[in-house]
């Protein structure tokens, strides 16, 4: 009985592993058709073209503009010295203020400088006394010396009395106009037109040569923007010049102009009239100097304002939009329609920004189209859909920019890279 028991269920327990083993082939079976239908669809999604905008490259002339931080500088800084020793009496200007050449500004006490002055003129009247004396004696003595009346001697007495007397009196001379200009000195006025700054003494302040400094006064119309170009962009200018690719004004002077902190641009523009010969060693820079008339006075001593340069004009520039520009491992590249439209990746050297661009100097030719927008889905041999790039979508208005010199002038300079 056992037996039979065990015999009956060995069918069942057969039929039922064989039921399992169908079920998992089945199984696998369903598994693999989805991935194989994945792989399908992937394959005709890569033959799919891939939509993108592009650019086509045309070399033209562009106004170059090189943009530096920069700070003003009066062009004539006068400090305004008492020069005699004295009494402070007051102060008649408004510190502060915009004050014209000869413009008084200080008074000292008058009152010894006139007494000197006084005692100055009464010594001269006493030479010139005592001369009137000597040249009457000479008068007497010529005379009897000719007729042997009086000796040689005394003519030469008479003679030598009449010159001391003649050189006490030009002492005397320089002694009252020393005393006139001392006077003079006591009233202090500005040598310039210019901004005055405040008042450095007190009123009632003896003044003599430790605190002889009063004031200042700075020349505001014309004034300097000093600003610094590094070594390196030095050089880098200086190569391009030599290459040719960047064109230097015809009279080599560059037009400056300046932006103020809030952007807005000073409507007076100068140029640069004078660049450090010598490198300064801790900074790393040259000095270069721009004049600009500031007869509004908006412009004040060390304000800090942007310096623009005009003047120059890269010949033939390559320009693309910033966002075709992709950084790599190996360096800058961008992505370009080759043959059959498919797309290629060309490693590009790029120079400075312009605006929404970037200069390319080597790896783009006139007529190379550059992929601008949809550059995320390109890849190697993608089969591209090239839309051209409107004005819409080129920021700021592209399209006009183009057009307007002023508008597509290239700004160059530290800090753009």
């Amino acid at each position: 009985m056992p037996f039979a028991i065990y015999s009956g269920c060995a069918p069942s327990l057969c039929g039922s592993r064989l039921w399992r083993r169908f079920l998992l082939a089945a199984l696998c079976l369903m598994a693999f058709i989805p991935s194989g239908c994945e792989k399908h669809e992937s394959t005709r999604s890569d033959q799919r073209p891939v939509e993108v905008t592009a650019v086509t490259v045309t070399p033209r002339d562009v106004p170059l503009v090189y943009e530096f931080i920069a700070q003003v500088q009066s062009s004539q800084q006068v400090n305004i010295q008492a020069r005699v020793s004295g009494f402070l009496d007051k102060r008649v200007y408004t510190e502060g203020s915009m004050v014209k050449e000869g413009q008084t500004l200080f008074l000292m006490d008058q009152k010894p400088f006139k007494a000197q002055l006084d005692q100055a003129r009464a010594a001269l009247a006493k030479h010139e006394a005592a001369l009137e004396v000597a040249r009457l004696n000479l008068a007497r003595v010529k005379p009897l010396t000719a007729l042997n009346a009086l000796s040689q001697k005394d003519l030469d007495d008479a003679t030598g009395q009449f010159q001391s007397a003649a050189a006490a009196v030009e002492g005397a001379k320089a002694q009252v106009d020393q005393a006139k200009l001392n006077l003079s000195y006591t009233v202090i006025t500005s040598p310039v037109t210019g901004i005055s700054s405040y008042a450095q003494q007190a009123d009632g302040t003896y003044l003599h040569s430790s605190n002889s400094q009063l004031t200042t006064v700075a020349v505001i119309s014309p004034t300097y923007i000093n600003f610094s170009i590094s070594e390196n962009d030095w050089l880098k200018y200086r190569d391009q010049v030599a290459k040719g690719n960047v064109v230097e004004p015809d009279d080599k002077v560059f037009l400056a102009e300046a932006v103020l902190a809030d952007g807005a641009v000073y409507p007076h523009t100068g140029k640069v009239t004078f660049a450090d010969p010598s490198f300064n060693p801790r900074t790393g820079t040259f000095l270069i100097r721009a004049t600009v008339d500031n007869p509004d006075g908006r412009l004040r001593p060390n304000q800090y304002v942007r310096v623009r340069l005009k003047g120059a004009v890269r010949r033939n520039a390559v320009l693309v939009p910033q966002r075709a520009v992709q950084q790599t491992s190996k360096g800058h590249t961008v992505w370009v329609v080759g043959k059959d439209g498919k797309a290629e990746a060309r490693p590009v050297t790029v120079g400075q920004w312009h605006e929404n661009d970037w200069f390319i100097n080597e790896g783009l030719h006139g007529g190379d189209q550059v992929v601008v927008d949809g550059v995320l889905l390109v890849r190697p041999g993608s089969l591209l859909k090239v839309s051209p790039l409107s004005d819409k979508t080129k920021p700021d208005g592209g399209g006009a920019a183009a057009n307007d010199p002023e508008k597509s002038a290239s700004r160059e300079g530290p800090g753009k890279r």
